[in-house]
C-alpha cells in the first residue's frame, strides 16, 4: 500500500503566505498598471524574460481589464481579435500571441519616441510627491556644473525651505509684476491654489554662458515650456508603484486629508500625460534618478 504524504504544518502556513504575498503583488501591479506607473509593455517584456515572475503569473484577461478605458466587453473583443485563449497567462503565450499582443499595445497605447538631444535646456516633471524636489536637491548639491532654475511661487515657505534657494517666495502682487513684465518663461496655478512660475532672466544668462540649466516644474509648466521653448528636453519622473506614491504622500505629513486626496486626483491626471515627455525616468532611488537626470544633460550638451 502507497505511503500517503502529510504535509507538514509549517509547509502549509509558507505556501498560504507566498499564495497571499502573490496575490497583493498581482493586485498592486494592476493599479500600477491603471495609473500608468508602468507600461503595458513593459509588463509584457518581463512576462516574457521570465514566466514565474508576478508579471508572467497574470491571466491576460487581468492584464487587458487593467489597462486604461478597457472593460469586460472591449477585453473580449480584443481576445477574439488576436485569437488568445481567456485561459492564458501573460508568461505562457506563444510566440505568435506574443507578437500579436505587443503589436496591439504599439498601436493603443505608442511607446515615447525621444527626439534627438538639441537642447541644453531641461525641464523635470511628474505627478505631486514623486519626488522631483529631492531629485533636483541631489543635483544642485553634487553637479554644480547643472543650473538650477529657482521657481517663484505664491505659496508660504515649507520647514527648512530657503527664500532664494528652493524658490522665491512672493506675494500675489509682485507675482502679477512679473507676468506683466514678460519675466516667467512659464506659470501656472498648481493644486487650485498657489501659483508657481520660473523666472526667465537668470535662466537665459545662464545658457548663454554655455551652461546646462534643469528647471523643476510641475506637468502645466512644462507644456508652457515646450511651446516656448520646442528644443527643450521633456524629463519625466516616475515613482516605483502607485502604492509607493500614495505612502510618500501620506508619508510627507505636509497636507491635510482633504489636500492629500485633490493631490491623488491631480496625480492621476498627471501620469497619464507622460507620452508627452520625451523620457521617462522610475525615481526608486534619488541618486540613481539623479544620475539618469544628469546623464541626459551630458547628452544634450554634446
Amino acid at each position: 500500500m502507497a505511503e500517503t504524504r502529510v504535509i507538514p504544518e509549517v509547509d502549509r502556513a509558507a505556501a498560504a503566505r507566498k499564495a497571499v504575498e502573490r496575490r497583493r503583488a498581482r493586485a498592486s501591479l494592476k493599479r500600477d498598471l491603471t495609473m500608468r506607473v508602468i507600461t503595458p509593455q513593459a509588463v509584457l517584456r518581463r512576462a516574457i524574460d521570465d514566466p514565474d515572475s508576478v508579471e508572467g503569473s497574470m491571466r491576460i484577461t487581468d492584464f487587458l481589464l487593467a489597462l486604461p478605458a478597457i472593460g469586460a466587453g472591449k477585453r473580449d473583443r480584443v481576445l477574439e481579435d488576436l485569437q488568445i485563449s481567456p485561459v492564458k497567462r501573460l508568461g505562457g503565450l506563444g510566440a505568435r500571441q506574443r507578437v500579436v499582443l505587443e503589436h496591439w499595445l504599439d498601436g493603443r497605447f505608442p511607446p515615447l519616441s525621444p527626439r534627438g538631444a538639441r537642447s541644453r535646456l531641461l525641464v523635470l516633471a511628474g505627478p505631486t510627491a514623486v519626488g522631483k524636489g529631492t531629485v533636483a536637491a541631489h543635483i544642485r548639491e553634487n553637479h554644480p556644473e547643472i543650473h538650477l532654475s529657482v521657481s517663484a511661487t505664491t505659496r508660504p515657505p515649507r520647514p527648512g525651505e530657503i527664500d532664494g534657494v528652493h524658490y522665491y517666495f512672493v506675494d500675489d502682487a509682485e507675482f502679477d509684476r512679473l507676468i506683466e513684465h514678460g519675466e516667467l518663461l512659464e506659470y501656472a496655478v498648481v493644486h487650485n491654489r498657489s501659483r508657481y512660475g520660473t523666472p526667465r532672466p537668470p535662466i537665459d544668462a545662464a545658457l548663454a554662458e554655455g551652461k546646462t540649466v534643469l528647471l523643476e516644474i510641475d506637468l502645466q509648466g512644462a507644456r508652457q515650456v515646450r511651446a516656448a521653448e520646442p528644443a527643450a528636453t521633456l524629463i519625466f519622473l516616475l515613482p516605483p508603484s502607485w502604492d509607493e506614491l500614495v505612502q510618500r504622500l501620506v508619508g510627507r505629513g505636509t497636507e491635510g486629508a482633504e489636500e492629500r486626496a485633490r493631490r491623488l486626483r491631480t496625480a492621476k491626471v498627471e501620469l497619464a500625460a507622460q507620452n508627452e515627455f520625451d523620457h521617462l525616468i522610475v525615481n526608486e532611488n534619488v541618486a540613481d534618478a539623479a544620475a539618469e537626470v544628469v546623464e541626459l544633460s551630458s547628452s544634450s550638451a554634446r
